[in-house]
């Protein structure tokens, strides 16, 4: 469709009503509280990221895919999150 001044001559078919627009903004912020209330309640998740961003900040690696492919597939990790999540509790 060809545009004047930035803008459609026509009708835009793909453009929500104010409604769908309100529907979709009320979907976001939903999803939004409720990745929120997910990563609250599996603190394990910021530890495997955090520990995973503070190992590659440490080590600096080229190939950036093989050193996450390696961090998250180490047999260790798992018993690493769960000593952290202990840890964790005994501090709070």
């Amino acid at each position: 469709m060809a545009t004047l001044q930035g803008g459609l001559l026509g009708p835009d078919p793909g453009a929500l009503s104010p409604a769908q627009q309100e529907q979709l903004r009320n979907f976001k912020i939903q999803t939004r509280i409720a990745n929120e209330k997910y990563l609250r309640t599996h603190k394990e998740v910021e530890l495997l990221i955090s520990g995973f961003f503070r190992e590659m900040f440490l080590k600096r690696p080229d190939n950036i895919q093989e050193f996450a492919a390696d961090y998250f597939t180490d047999p260790r990790l798992p018993n690493k999150i769960h000593m952290q999540l202990i840890k964790e509790k005994k501090a709070a």
